[in-house]
């Protein structure tokens, strides 16, 4: 089986116990050698400046590759953009531009009055920059927002239009899913690479109330699976099999590069990037 490249999602420390676990899991991480790692923005740009912060120190400790998560939720494009050039002053390259989730209790998304419509709109300030790598968000199965069954896939096109030089996709949990989604893309013109996204599931409960706000179909094997689980312990061992048996059936079809959205638990995503045959290449403190 062909070696994939793989890439690390974590998610900015609120506190002192976070910045250990944060650390603890980029410590785990890093000897897999990653292509890159993601740090993710809150709902609202709640977590703007916590996000800074960890991007600038994984940048500044590691040589890790790091992509910043970027979004125009509550922000005016003034001071979207003035984000974006700490990052650029800071030496970051990548960034992941989202339009973002508006704060709990809000509802729907909706556009600061001198900030940008979208992520589209985003995209093009990033792209006319020049100086960054620019990652975006697709959607293998109909967002909750979409009009239409290809909605998804016609506002991917729109971002690979605007500038973004490669997607990353949502969590799903059939092969199938994103085959259908790689095809669909392919024929409406998109010829970026589209990067699969893998949760490999820490809490059953936390996660299938994150695919139902995003839309995100559970199998009914895997919803058994959970619920009859016994303990953690067999709860960790069902995770890491379906994970595996995902990304084989993924590497199978033609995927050559796997996101794993870590939720700064190591474990897990470790034993599946082993199960793949993705050893490490070296500790941290030999590649700091």
């Amino acid at each position: 089986m062909t070696r994939p490249a793989v890439s690390f999602e974590f998610f900015p420390p609120k506190n002192i116990e976070g910045s250990f676990r944060l650390w603890d899991t980029v410590q785990a991480l890093a000897p897999m050698g990653p292509e890159f790692v993601s740090v993710t923005y809150g709902a609202g740009g709640t977590t703007r400046k916590l996000t800074h912060e960890a991007v600038d120190a994984i940048h500044k400790k590691t040589d890790l590759r790091v992509a910043a998560h970027l979004t125009c939720v509550d922000a005016t494009r003034a001071e979207t953009m003035e984000i974006v050039d700490g990052y650029a002053k800071a030496g970051v390259e990548e960034i992941v531009a989202l339009r973002g989730d508006p704060p709990k209790g809000t509802g729907g998304f909706r556009p600061h009055a001198k900030g940008f419509s979208g992520s589209v709109e985003l995209i093009e300030a990033l792209a006319a920059r020049g100086n960054f790598r620019i990652r975006v968000g697709a959607y293998p199965e109909p967002h909750p927002d979409a009009a239409h069954e290809l909605a998804d896939v016609e506002h991917l096109k729109r971002k690979f239009d605007a500038g973004a030089h490669s997607a990353i996709t949502q969590f799903f949990f059939e092969a199938d899913t994103f085959f259908r989604f790689r095809d669909a893309c392919a024929k409406a013109g998109i010829e970026g690479p589209i990067i699969p996204g893998i949760l490999p599931i820490e809490n059953w409960n936390g996660a299938r109330k994150f695919a139902a706000m995003c839309g995100t179909s559970i199998p009914q094997v895997v919803a058994d699976g959970f619920e009859h689980a016994k303990d953690q312990a067999e709860a960790d061992l069902l995770a890491t099999a379906l994970a595996t048996e995902l990304c084989d059936k993924l590497i199978a079809g033609g995927v050559e590069h796997l996101h794993f959205y870590t939720l700064n638990k190591p474990d897990l995503t470790r034993d599946v990037c082993h199960a793949l045959g993705i050893a490490p290449k070296a500790t941290l403190s030999e590649v700091a």
